[in-house]
């Protein structure tokens, strides 16, 4: 079941919703919990009800590990320490990610390196396996600093398993969700929250079914069908994915966000216009930001950080991102892009110590190019579909322009550039261009919907942009795709 569907917009979410607090009306709280998680497990075994007993097992496991580590220490068996049981419940965690994520990366590696042919084993990846173990894995590791106590298993199952955010995130503490599950004031209905939330979902529906899945067709073409690219295709196909991913993952936070607002929980952001950084540091502050809370807080710092020495910095940024990357994906391209941006930020890092500026609008400049080229990689099902199109981004030897422009730049002709159909080769026509201007200006130039939420006040405008944003997306809802972050 999809935000972007019919069942989740018109079955799931208004069921859910009026009896979760019918239950609450009736001071039924352990019931309207059980319902909760009832619901959001539901909602997981949609697609597959195969996943059900991995998700069950994996908390069950990790609320027992979390329990021992809440412990008194005369409380636990003297023969294990609480960092053994720490290490224990990371190392089972990160196992079973490896076991169903990256068993068949580590067999084509060992076949291609060793000259071996072990079948590969063909798991299916378990829906948000990298999102839920990653949650678990920061309350465990809270559960050790003695910043979580919990003993009720309803309680931590609704941590884990609350539908808005269960599939791709926000990646969330406890510390943050569980208060607001106990404040007996959001068991009531707050109809201020009821009315942003439906307003910040349809912001988030229009994002990705408005304007992802259309920036969509054209990266699909560009990156998986076309064999060549000429010059302008090969911009528009890294464009058009770079705008695809971030209306498509922004669109499914605001979502998340949004019908999170219905029950009164509040979900940290998660973007905060990351397209107008003017620095790599500056993007990952602004992009996938709960992630890279996760990075820094459970592995840059544990590393080190940047206590040890500038070459430890460096070094600990660098396998930080390398982590990062490998977390998205069990391939080399992940691996790669990871590593991209590692290097970025200790030459960023580098260039900041030695004291240099540059304009700012260079600056942003460089970082948006660097992010759009590195997506490449990110994108590329295979390094021939990313040499594919970065080779064509920085050739002139391919070069059409529309062919309406001919009889003025006839000249040309004589330096190889050609007059023709100018996007044939990604489906494209003078719309895709039109549609990435509109891409800029929206990422640069409106205030993004986080901004919005904080000075939301229901008004004749606001009602305008809901029942405008609603109706479009409503008409494109027959066509509904998954969302990109689904596949990691």
């Amino acid at each position: 079941m999809l935000f972007n569907s019919y069942e989740f917009i018109f079955a799931f979410l208004p069921i859910t919703f009026f009896i979760y607090f019918y239950l609450n009306s009736k001071r039924l709280t352990v019931a309207s919990k059980g319902f909760l998680v009832f619901s959001s497990l539901f909602f997981y075994s949609w697609w597959n009800v195969a996943y059900l007993p991995l998700i069950l097992s994996s908390m069950l496991f990790n609320y027992s590990i979390g329990n021992s580590l809440n412990k008194d220490t005369h409380e636990r068996k003297k023969s294990f320490s609480k960092k053994s049981i720490l290490i224990f419940g990371i190392a089972a965690n990160l196992f079973l990610l490896g076991y169903f994520k990256y068993a068949d990366f580590f067999i084509e590696n060992l076949n291609l390196l060793s000259g071996s042919e072990i079948p590969l084993m063909d798991l299916f990846l378990p829906l948000a396996i990298s999102f839920f173990t990653f949650q678990q894995i920061a309350y465990l590791v809270d559960s050790y600093r003695a910043e979580t106590k919990e003993y009720d298993f309803l309680n931590y199952a609704l941590f884990v398993t609350f539908f808005p955010q269960l599939i791709a995130g926000p990646i969330v503490h406890h510390k943050e969700m569980m208060p607001q599950f106990a404040n007996k004031w959001n068991a009531l209905k707050n109809y201020k929250n009821i009315t942003l939330g439906v307003f910040i979902f349809s912001i988030g529906l229009f994002k990705k079914v408005v304007i992802a899945d259309t920036f969509a067709v054209w990266a699909t073409a560009g990156f998986d069908t076309a064999t060549t690219l000429n010059l302008f295709e090969a911009w528009a196909t890294s464009l058009s994915y770079t705008f695809q991913l971030y209306f498509d993952f922004s669109g499914y936070t605001d979502m998340a966000i949004g019908a999170a607002l219905l029950f009164n929980i509040k979900l940290p952001i998660n973007f905060n216009s990351p397209y107008k950084a003017v620095n790599i540091q500056d993007f990952w502050r602004r992009w996938h930001i709960t992630l890279s809370r996760f990075l820094r807080e459970y592995v840059y710092i544990p590393l080190g950080g940047n206590k040890k020495g500038e070459f430890r910095t460096y070094s600990n940024l660098m396998a930080t991102f390398i982590i990062g990357g490998l977390w998205h994906g069990a391939g080399w391209t992940f691996i790669f892009w990871g590593l991209l941006h590692g290097v970025a930020l200790v030459i960023y890092r580098a260039w900041s110590k030695l004291g240099f500026k540059m304009w700012r609008w260079f600056a942003w400049f460089l970082t948006f190019n660097f992010i759009n080229i590195a997506w490449v990689f990110f994108r590329a099902k295979e390094w021939q579909d990313a040499i594919k199109v970065l080779s064509s981004m920085f050739s002139l030897t391919y070069v059409i322009l529309p062919e309406k422009l001919e009889n003025k730049l006839a000249f040309l002709n004589q330096y190889g550039i050609e007059f023709d159909k100018w996007t044939t080769n990604i489906n494209g026509s003078n719309w895709t261009a039109i549609w990435i201007i509109f891409g800029f200006y929206l990422i640069l130039l409106f205030k993004n919907s986080m901004e919005k939420k904080e000075t939301f006040m229901p008004s004749i405008k606001n009602s305008c942009i809901f029942i405008i944003a609603f109706t479009i997306s409503f008409y494109k809802l027959s066509g509904y795709s998954e969302f990109l972050y689904f596949r990691f």
